[in-house]
């Protein structure tokens, strides 16, 4: 089959697009390596208040994903931002990268620093595993805030599951991934590797479990752009399952939310804080 490399370099293109615009002017309060289920995960804390967890997208960092982000949810928060296996300071290990992995690491690190439960704030891939983390520990999670991710491979548009599959080294060459890869891996050279890695998941498929989902006790708010490659039909799968789609002025609603930003997407998504941070602070905040 011929490989669609305008997919692929419009999937990379993209992701570039995120890290480049992405600010990291917030300072470093405290910072420090989590040893949970044989890696070395790097975390960050800032602020003080009730912790949050922030989750980010694959390839991504801490520094190219949370940019503005963090300086903002701090002000009132304990906020967690930890990077996954073989994402930038966390060192990959020969261990399959998957949601259950990842969300059993999560777990992990509330462990570590000895934090009953939490808030998660996860983005694409980190959104996943906010919502795997939730099925697996219910214990630890009070609630998530997933933002353009899905609980099955073919809640993403065909052309975007089809481009992150091709993906390979040569797509990023250049791009802020490939530096913030080289400037903060413990094994700088292994980029092309680590992107074949990702690739290699994606190219598996995953599926959370509609019923995995719909037992969650923590509530969730689901946040979409209308045209950041999720199909509209999932995004409204997933918040039926949370309890969504009722008539709130004629029966109690669901403590879940929605919101669907307009002329938004996968990547503009996140340069929108002064709209999201407050919905999310508003959904964090709310009382049973």
């Amino acid at each position: 089959m011929k490989r669609n490399y305008t997919s692929m370099r419009t999937a990379a293109f993209l992701l570039m697009t995120l890290a480049a615009t992405a600010a990291s002017a917030q300072q470093e309060s405290t910072s420090g390596y989590a040893p949970v289920n044989g890696i070395n995960m790097y975390y960050e804390i800032h602020g003080s208040g009730e912790p949050v967890v922030l989750l980010h997208g694959a390839f991504m960092t801490i520094t190219n994903n949370w940019g503005g982000w963090i300086e903002e949810l701090s002000k009132t928060r304990k906020v967690i931002a930890i990077e996954m296996q073989g994402h930038g300071r966390t060192a990959d290990v020969a261990r399959d990268i998957t949601y259950a992995n990842l969300a059993d690491d999560v777990a992990g690190l509330l462990d570590y620093l000895k934090i009953p439960r939490a808030d998660l704030i996860g983005y694409s891939m980190g959104g996943t595993v906010a919502m795997e983390c939730a099925i697996r520990h219910p214990d630890k999670v009070r609630k998530a805030v997933i933002i353009s991710s899905t609980f099955r491979t073919d809640g993403m548009a065909p052309e975007a599951v089809q481009a992150i599959r091709n993906l390979t080294a040569d797509d990023f060459k250049g791009s802020p991934i490939e530096t913030e890869y080289k400037k903060l891996s413990p094994t700088p050279d292994d980029f092309p590797k680590f992107v074949k890695r990702l690739a290699a998941t994606a190219a598996k498929g995953y599926d959370l479990g509609a019923d995995n989902l719909k037992a969650t006790t923590a509530p969730m708010f689901f946040i979409f752009g209308d045209a950041d490659g999720i199909r509209l039909a999932h995004v409204a799968e997933m918040f039926r399952l949370k309890g969504g789609e009722i008539h709130g002025d004629m029966q109690p609603r669901s403590a879940s939310r929605l919101a669907i930003l307009p002329n938004t997407t996968h990547v503009t998504l996140m340069q929108r804080i002064p709209i999201i941070v407050p919905m999310v602070n508003d959904f964090l905040d709310a009382k049973p």
